[in-house]
C-alpha cells in the first residue's frame, strides 16, 4: 500500500474534521479496538482537532493535533494504526509472530505467507478473517508490519499454504518515513 508512497507526490489534500465526524471516528476506533479504551484520551484527546490527509489510491490518513499520522485506511475500509502509534501503545491490536526467516521479506513489503506463521519460532494469537493484526518477529520487541488477515488463524493452521496476512504498512515504507504535517 505504501511501497511507492512519496509524501510530496502522493498527498493531495488535508481537511479539518468537524467535531461530529471526529466523534464518529473515535467511536468507530473504540468499537474496532476495545483495548484502546483506557488510553484513547492520550491517542485522540477530545479537545484536539483532527485532520484527514487524502492521498492517492483512495488512502486517508488521520492526523492528530500535532500533525502526526496515527491511523490510516483505504477505500472507506477499516481504520488501521500506524506503526509509530503501535510502538507507543503495542497492546491494542492482535499480534502474529513470524519466524526469523520471514523478517527480510516482510520488511520489503511482501505479504505474510501461512508457512511463515506456522513454522517453529512463529506464533499466532486467535484472529478472525479480515482482522487488523500487528506482525511481530521472532526475537524482536516491536512490530515490523501491520496487516489484514486473509484467513482466520484456524484456517491458516489447517491450510498452511498461500497468503495468511496481507501486508499494509511496514517499517521504512513511505508512511513510516512521512514527517508530521503542520
Amino acid at each position: 500500500m505504501f511501497k511507492k508512497f512519496e509524501e510530496k507526490e502522493s498527498l493531495s489534500s488535508v481537511q479539518q474534521l468537524k467535531s461530529s465526524v471526529q466523534k464518529g471516528i473515535r467511536a468507530k476506533l473504540l468499537e474496532s479496538y476495545p483495548h484502546l479504551e483506557t488510553h484513547i484520551d492520550l491517542v485522540l484527546p477530545k479537545k484536539d482537532s483532527y485532520r484527514i490527509a487524502k492521498c492517492h489510491d483512495h488512502i486517508e490518513i488521520l492526523l492528530n493535533g500535532a500533525g502526526e499520522q496515527i491511523f490510516f485506511r483505504q477505500r472507506e475500509g477499516q481504520w488501521m494504526p500506524t506503526l509509530k502509534l503501535l510502538h507507543k501503545f503495542p497492546y491494542f491490536v492482535n499480534m502474529q509472530q513470524v519466524d526469523k526467516g520471514a523478517i527480510r521479506f516482510v520488511l520489503s513489503g511482501a505479504n505474510i505467507m501461512c508457512p511463515g506463521l506456522t513454522s517453529p519460532g512463529a506464533m499466532m494469537t486467535p484472529a478472525e478473517k479480515n482482522s487488523v493484526v500487528a506482525i511481530m518477529a521472532e526475537g524482536k520487541e516491536h512490530a515490523l508490519a501491520i496487516g489484514i488477515t486473509t484467513l482466520s488463524t484456524d484456517d491458516i493452521a489447517k491450510v498452511n499454504k498461500g497468503i495468511g496476512v496481507e501486508n499494509c504498512h511496514y517499517l521504512n515504507d513511505g508512511l513510516w518515513k512521512m514527517k508530521p504535517i503542520k
